[in-house]
């Protein structure tokens, strides 16, 4: 379609230019034949019928006519006010001459006349007509490009989110049938402390299929403890690090802070930054989630004493697909800015970074009662 209508706009200015050049070229035909007649009659003292005919007939082609003091005698489609400002006159003439070369007339007493002409209407509008039928060609391939996109993404959407409610549909079956064998080892003679990491796990789970079940689903937003919600998150995750990676959190020592979340999504992304974290780390070093505010919005910051992250991928790595490791899909954070930004109005971002020394990964909030 771009290919189709750049040939449609360069066949069709250069066809209009062609006409153009023909037009002009029949202008300049028709002011020489009226200079010409002119000049017959000031020769021969002649008001000869086929003269005084040319002379007199009416051309769209703008024109004025002057003696060797730029004074007018004539003229043709100019407004009267031009004719009578000396600055304005001058322009037009100017304009003209550099459009057409004046034609020069010399009358039988010596006097010198001449006309400054420039392009009528009409080949006007053959001049610019092409500019303005490719802006609207360009504008139709944008717009179909735009179209076709949009229509190309929506499809996409629709998978992904069938993909999402068939997973947490297939999911269901198996959680349900966990928590019955869980609910038959808390009657069993068994180290109960296993059976109850087993249920948060399974705890875990369902809310992954739930979140699953969710997508492409109206994004609910209710006032929340935003503390609490991240402290949910990292209690979990604490007993399931790596023995040499140290994990501090903020959160349960400040005063609380409420945003408008859905907490099963907002729960997902935490997780994800954690996740993300602690493969940065490989096992070893420190994990510090932190929670600050201002008169307007929270601040998580996790940051993780890891790789580090190139300045080049800061943005890179909220594309789909983008991944550093070896296993996964790249989505991750992809869908982290999604929740953040599409349905919390929110933003995630790096917040700083340095190669072998670190990351720190940050998501502003608007406050729930600003």
């Amino acid at each position: 379609m771009i290919i189709a209508g750049f040939v449609i706009g360069i066949s069709s200015l250069l066809f209009t230019d062609h006409m153009a050049h023909r037009l002009r070229e029949k202008e300049q035909s028709e002011v020489e034949l009226w200079s010409m007649a002119m000049s017959l009659e000031a020769e021969f003292n002649t008001q000869d019928m086929f003269t005084r005919q040319i002379i007199n007939s009416k051309s769209n082609i703008p024109f004025i006519v002057t003696n060797e003091d730029l004074k007018v005698l004539g003229s043709n489609g100019i407004p009267d006010h031009v004719l009578v400002h000396p600055d304005l006159l001058r322009r037009v003439i100017e304009r003209f001459s550099s459009i057409n070369t004046p034609l020069e007339i010399n009358y039988y007493d010596g006097a010198t006349v001449y006309i400054f002409y420039g392009e009528s209407g009409l080949l006007k509008m053959l001049v610019y007509f092409p500019l303005i039928q490719l802006s609207v060609i360009v504008i139709f391939i944008m717009f179909s490009y735009i179209t076709f996109r949009s229509s190309k993404q929506n499809e996409q959407n629709r998978v992904w989110i069938g993909l999402a409610k068939e997973t947490a549909h297939q999911l269901g079956t198996p959680t349900s049938s966990l928590l019955g064998w869980i609910e038959y080892l808390r009657t069993q003679p068994v180290d109960q402390s296993v059976v109850d990491e087993m249920g948060k796990d399974l705890q875990r789970l369902m809310k992954i299929v739930e979140r699953f079940s969710k997508i492409g689903s109206e994004t609910e937003l209710a006032p929340a403890n935003i503390n609490e919600v991240v402290g949910d998150s990292v209690a979990y995750f604490r007993s399931r690090i790596p023995k040499n990676v140290t994990l501090s959190y903020n959160g349960l020592a400040i005063a609380p802070l409420r945003g408008m979340i859905n907490v099963s999504l907002f729960e997902w992304v935490i997780e994800n930054l954690l996740k993300n974290a602690l493969d940065a780390m490989q096992g070893v070093g420190t994990l510090d989630v932190h929670i600050s505010d201002d008169a307007n919005n929270i601040y998580i910051d996790v940051t993780d004493s890891g790789k580090g992250i190139a300045k080049a991928n800061f943005k890179r790595i909220f594309e789909p697909g983008f991944t550093t490791k070896t296993r996964g899909w790249g989505l991750g954070l992809s869908l982290s800015r999604r929740i953040i930004e599409d349905y919390h109005s929110g933003r995630i971002g790096v917040h700083e970074s340095e190669i072998d020394k670190g990351t720190t990964m940050r998501i502003t909030l608007k406050k729930a009662d600003v």
